[in-house]
């Protein structure tokens, strides 16, 4: 049974990363809440996964010509200074903060995407 939820964990964070959506998420609740990973644990194996997705659907979006270059170092460079950053803030709250940190970070993505929905 336990096999199931790898398996539509890797699904679904593969099918919403290709898209370009972010598949982490989707994998960090489903390792937290079915398999009952910790929430740290639960974030490096969505970086890990993420770094591997991202090489094959970064070269699939650069063949279709969906890739941008325009200000792209600016984009890489103050993200690379901000992951930094978030890592070591990361590494010392304890799990349990981070969880309800990213529980309310999903609640608030949903609001928006729920208003932007019936604005239209």
């Amino acid at each position: 049974m336990i096999y199931f939820f790898y398996i539509l964990a890797g699904l679904i964070s593969g099918v919403f990363g290709g898209l370009g959506m972010g598949g982490g998420t989707l994998l960090i609740p489903i390792l937290t809440i079915f398999l009952n990973f910790d929430q740290k644990l639960s974030q490096g194996i969505n970086l890990l996964s993420f770094l591997i997705m991202a090489i094959f659907s970064l070269y699939i979006h650069y063949r279709h010509g969906f890739i941008v270059t325009k200000n792209l170092f600016w984009l890489i460079f103050f993200g690379v200074i901000f992951s930094v950053v978030g890592s070591i803030c990361m590494g010392f709250l304890p799990s349990p903060i981070l969880k309800k940190a990213f529980g309310v970070f999903l609640c608030l993505l949903a609001v928006i995407e729920f208003i932007k929905v019936f604005k239209k």
